[in-house]
């Protein structure tokens, strides 16, 4: 899925790595509360709730866009494949090191672990056009509206729809977040002739920056979080 840095689209880029700026941002205030050096409510208060959402958001949406992006010509199998064991490789190992780190709030299904998913079942509406939109809408209403028992099962949980947020540090269904998957896959024509547009940006040195950051966003998002808790535990 990943092209030669000289193919790729600087704006597509760029835009995921503001995703990753927001990211570490989050993460880093998160530490902050969790080594008691700040005082912020991750859980409850609406500010961090919905910067979470946002950047949720952004992600997945580029999640829908980069697989438009992948598969204009033909799908490259090997790189595809070489980047889906990647993802669930890492998403393994978030799990391991949650469990250890966080004991019982383990990160089952987390961004990782949906972006896999969702790279293998958005292929199946690669040719959807006008129905990526009407039914990534309805996904993400139904997702965020709809709520039953039957899916509080911890064999169930990855599909979202429970009547209550799992104890765990990182949560991403397949309801309602492939909703914004669809999303993506629905603006990803449209994203693309605009970045074509728009290459002229990575003349300035804000947006290599970003687009370098979009290019190695899963090395980022590994490694981020160990470097400023052992900084954090140095410090404290």
């Amino acid at each position: 899925m990943n092209s030669p840095v000289r193919r790729r689209l600087v704006f597509i880029d760029a835009l995921r790595g503001v995703a990753i700026l927001l990211m570490v941002v989050y993460h880093f205030c998160f530490d902050l509360s969790h080594f008691r050096l700040a005082d912020f409510d991750f859980y409850n208060d609406p500010f961090w709730l919905n910067f979470r959402t946002l950047i949720l958001s952004m992600f997945l949406l580029l999640v829908g866009v980069s697989l438009v992006l992948a598969s204009r010509k033909t799908l490259d199998t090997r790189r595809y494949l070489n980047r889906l064991g990647l993802l669930l490789g890492s998403a393994m190992l978030v799990t391991v090191s949650t469990w250890w780190m966080f004991g019982d709030r383990f990160v089952f299904f987390g961004v990782l672990h949906f972006i896999a998913l969702a790279s293998v079942l958005g292929l199946l509406f690669l040719r959807a056009g006008w129905l990526n939109l009407v039914l990534g809408i309805v996904l993400v209403a139904v997702g965020s509206s709809y709520q039953s028992s039957w899916f509080d099962e911890p064999g169930r949980r990855w599909i979202g729809l429970m009547t209550h947020k799992p104890a765990t540090e990182d949560y991403v269904p397949l309801l309602p977040w492939f909703g914004v998957v669809l999303l993506g896959l629905f603006v990803g024509p449209w994203l693309y002739r605009l970045a074509q547009r728009w290459q002229g940006m990575g003349d300035f040195r804000v947006a290599q920056w970003l687009a370098f950051s979009g290019r190695h966003s899963l090395l980022i998002y590994m490694l981020h979080q160990p470097l400023m808790i052992g900084a954090l535990t140095l410090l404290t």
